[in-house]
C-alpha cells in the first residue's frame, strides 16, 4: 500500500522521502506548466539540482505514446537503472503517464508522486492507477502501478486558476457522494469562489483518506473500487467526444456532468433520494455551468461507453450506481434509451 504524506514541509519531506528509498539516479518529471508553475517551489533541494529533468509539454492530449517513448529514451540515454527513482511533479496527467513509464521502463522502477493540482491530489496520484490515452481513448493502456509515496501539499493549489479548482473539486464531490452524508454535506456548502485554503486542506485530507480506504480494499477493481467510477462511465465519454471534435473539456468538468446522469440512473434504476439529486445537481450548475455538447454526439457517446474498461460484455454497458449516499450498487446497466434520457435531463438542467 503506498504511503501517503500530508505535508507543512515541503523541502523536509522532499529530503526524508529521497532517504527512505534506495535509488542510484534519480529522475524529475514534469510539464511545460509545472515547470514554470510549481518546480521553483523545489528546485533548491540539493537532491533535486543533481536531478535529470524531464519535461513534456502540458494537456492531456499530450498523454501519449509520443510522450512516453520522449521518457523512456531519456531516462535511456542518461543512464537509468533498475534502481533509478522518478519523481512525478504535476497534475494526473503526470502522474498518470510518469507512473507508466515507471512500472513499464526496465519492467519497473520506483517512482514518487508529487500532486501539484487539486484533481492529482484527490484522484490520479492515488490508487495505483497509471497510463495513457490511446487510439482516442481515455487511459486505454495502463498498469495498476503504486507510487512509493504521494506527498500532498496544499501550496501548490495556489497556483491553479479556478477552473482547474473546480475540475479537481468534481473527484471530491464524488468522494463525498460514495461516502457519507456529512463530508457531501461539508463539500456542497464550501465556498468555492473565496477559497480558504486552510479548510480546503482538511476537507482534502478527508477526500483522499476516502479513496485510501477504498484502495486498500480492493487495489485491483475486482468489487469496491468500481464505486470510485461514478460519474466516470459517462463522463469519460463526454471528455474523449470533447477532443474529438475539438472543443475540450477538462476531468472534472466532464466527471460533474456525468454525475448528474448517473445520479440519475441511479434515482431512476435504485431509488437515490430526489433531493438530495437535485441538490447536487444545482451545486453542479451553478459551478460548472452550461453542458455544450449536443444531440447530435449521442450516438458517438454511446459507442465510446461501450469501450468503458468496467464492461464485462461489449454490447451492456457497466455503471456504478447510489441508492442513497453512501448505499453503493456496483455492476448496474442502463439501456441506450436509458443513458440518452439522462444526458437530456442534464442538457435540460445545465441549459445549452
Amino acid at each position: 500500500m503506498q504511503k501517503v504524506i500530508k505535508s507543512t514541509n515541503i523541502e523536509g519531506d522532499i529530503k526524508a522521502i529521497l532517504s527512505q528509498i534506495p535509488h542510484d539516479r534519480l529522475f524529475i518529471l514534469t510539464d511545460s506548466n509545472t515547470e514554470k508553475l510549481c518546480f521553483h517551489l523545489i528546485s533548491n533541494i540539493e537532491e533535486i539540482k543533481n536531478a535529470g529533468k524531464i519535461t513534456i509539454k502540458a494537456g492531456d492530449e499530450n498523454k501519449n505514446l509520443n510522450s512516453l517513448s520522449l521518457i523512456w529514451k531519456y531516462l535511456s540515454e542518461n543512464g537509468a537503472t533498475r534502481n533509478s527513482l522518478l519523481v512525478n511533479l504535476g497534475g494526473g496527467m503526470i502522474t498518470d503517464i510518469g507512473g507508466f513509464a515507471a512500472a513499464s521502463f526496465k519492467r519497473g522502477i520506483k517512482c514518487v508522486n508529487i500532486p501539484t493540482t487539486l484533481l492529482g491530489a484527490v484522484d490520479a496520484a492515488v490508487g495505483g492507477k497509471t497510463g495513457i490515452n490511446f487510439n482516442g481513448l481515455k487511459n486505454e493502456v495502463g498498469a495498476f502501478a503504486p507510487a512509493e509515496t504521494v506527498l500532498i501539499d496544499s501550496e501548490f493549489f495556489k497556483s491553479l486558476d479556478h477552473a482547474n479548482f473546480l475540475s479537481g473539486y468534481a473527484e471530491m464531490l464524488k468522494h463525498g457522494l460514495i461516502s457519507n452524508k456529512q463530508t457531501w454535506s461539508k463539500l456542497l456548502s464550501f465556498d468555492t469562489d473565496n477559497i480558504d485554503y486552510n479548510i480546503l486542506k482538511d476537507l482534502v485530507v478527508e477526500s483522499v483518506e476516502v479513496k485510501e480506504r477504498i484502495v486498500e480494499q480492493d487495489p485491483f477493481e475486482k468489487s469496491i473500487r468500481k464505486a470510485l467510477n461514478l460519474g466516470h462511465t459517462i463522463g469519460h465519454a463526454f471528455e474523449s467526444i470533447s477532443y474529438k471534435i475539438n472543443k475540450p473539456m477538462q476531468h472534472g468538468y466532464a466527471v460533474a456532468w456525468g454525475m448528474v446522469c448517473e445520479l440519475y440512473l441511479s434515482h431512476i434504476k435504485c431509488g437515490f433520494p430526489k433531493e438530495v439529486f437535485l441538490q447536487t445537481t444545482i451545486f453542479i450548475k451553478e459551478n460548472y455551468g452550461s453542458f455544450y455538447l449536443g444531440c447530435d454526439e449521442y450516438e458517438q457517446m454511446y459507442e465510446l461507453m461501450k469501450h468503458d474498461k468496467k464492461n464485462e460484455s461489449s454490447d451492456r454497458i457497466n455503471f456504478t450506481l447510489l441508492k442513497d449516499i453512501g448505499d453503493i450498487s456496483l455492476n448496474q446497466t442502463a439501456n441506450k434509451e436509458e443513458i440518452f434520457e439522462s444526458i437530456d435531463f442534464l442538457r435540460e438542467s445545465m441549459g445549452v
